[in-house]
């Protein structure tokens, strides 16, 4: 985009200091996202993004979740005396024109603009130390939001529901619009995903009887969605659209669906897929130091079952996305969709070898949090 026309949209937000330049910032696959560099020393330099309304239709809500959350953590900041708060929270500029408005809509694109927050980095490598910073941080954040005193928007509809994945992939099968149902590899992998189906999808039922609550959420639970100082401490957490109403499974199962993964989910050696014990225990080791302040005990006892719903999830979205013709995820050849739900599956399989082992391992860790407590 034209230097200029960045230029333009910069100046419809409540800035400071002058635009020195404007550069392409990381390689976001949903958002455009480009740094602003000012020319004086005491003004802040700037993110600015083009929200991707493909992907968040409703980006009123989205910044509303936003406004809210990043808020409410900076109230938070500041009550315990916290230093360095800019850079322990994302902190978004409304418009010059409207001091409530977070964003701005120029020829049809959404646009919005953050504090570049100095001296930080990001990380892409998963490891003990990564996994357990990752599981407080994360932790933390869900602690911090428990009180939020309004409910947040549902960003993306049904992102993590798994009855409502199921019925997307029972709907495939009916259309079977690429004609890949009777496929022998097909219909393997669909005998094992009906044979889970009822069990998996006991998130939505315990909700339905008021046994399980939802909590604020990240629900896009990695490594590099944390800024790191030089230091490697934790500031904050960062890439909030997604942010909203959703049970704690989500940042639980979601993290360790990636990070815990031998190799990547479109390995095709099944051989050497895996669910890495280390990671677990790094991650939930965190997690809990973090969260358990404010956790049920029905959540925690349920975290293995987390564990094992995202490989799950996934599974069944990449069988979907392959019998109805490879249109949701990018594909390289004609059978990366199912090697993908492959890969899932077996994941699968290995949590579930260690369903037992994490049972420990998380009673172990509540066992040390109690003594320390006592």
């Amino acid at each position: 985009m034209e230097q200029s026309k960045l230029e333009g949209i910069v100046a419809l937000f409540a800035t400071t200091g002058t635009v020195k330049d404007i550069k392409p910032l990381g390689e976001g696959l949903i958002n455009d996202t480009y740094k602003v560099t000012t020319l004086e020393d005491d003004a802040p330099d700037y993110v600015l993004q083009r929200v991707n309304h493909n992907v968040f239709p409703d980006v009123d809500m989205v910044m509303r979740n936003i406004k809210a959350v990043t808020e409410h953590i900076r109230g938070k900041l500041v009550a315990k005396g916290e230093t360095d708060i800019e850079r322990k929270v994302l902190r978004f500029i409304p418009l010059r024109s409207d001091p409530e408005k977070l964003h701005t809509i120029v020829d049809g694109t959404y646009w919005r603009l953050m504090v570049f927050v100095p001296n930080a980095i990001t990380k892409q490598a998963v490891n003990p130390e990564s996994s357990r910073a990752a599981g407080r941080a994360f932790g933390n954040f869900q602690a911090m939001l428990a009180d939020l005193p309004i409910e947040l928007g549902e960003t993306i509809k049904d992102f993590h529901n798994m009855e409502f994945r199921l019925q997307q992939l029972h709907d495939a099968i009916e259309a079977d619009a690429m004609g890949r149902v009777k496929e022998p590899q097909t219909q393997q992998i669909l005998r094992e995903v009906e044979k889970r189906a009822f069990d998996m999808c006991k998130a939505e039922r315990m909700g339905r009887e008021g046994i399980l609550p939802k909590r604020v959420c990240h629900c896009d639970t990695k490594v590099n969605n944390m800024m790191f100082d030089y230091n490697d401490n934790v500031l904050c957490v960062i890439d909030l659209d997604t942010v909203m109403p959703n049970y704690i499974f989500s940042d639980y199962g979601d993290f360790l669906r990636t990070g815990a993964n031998f190799v990547e989910e479109d390995f095709p050696q099944m051989k050497q897929v895996g669910f890495n014990m280390d990671i677990f225990r790094a991650f939930t080791e965190g997690y809990l130091e973090s969260a358990s302040s404010f956790l049920l005990p029905v959540e925690i006892e349920n975290l293995p079952y987390a564990a094992a719903l995202f490989p799950y999830m996934q599974c069944v979205r990449f069988l979907w996305d392959y019998l109805s013709g490879d249109k949701y995820w990018k594909s390289q050849y004609p059978q990366h969709n199912y090697i993908r739900a492959n890969n899932q599956l077996h994941l699968l399989f290995s949590v579930e070898e260690h369903a037992d082992e994490m049972k420990a391992f998380i009673a172990q860790c509540m066992d040390k949090i109690k003594s320390k407590q006592a």
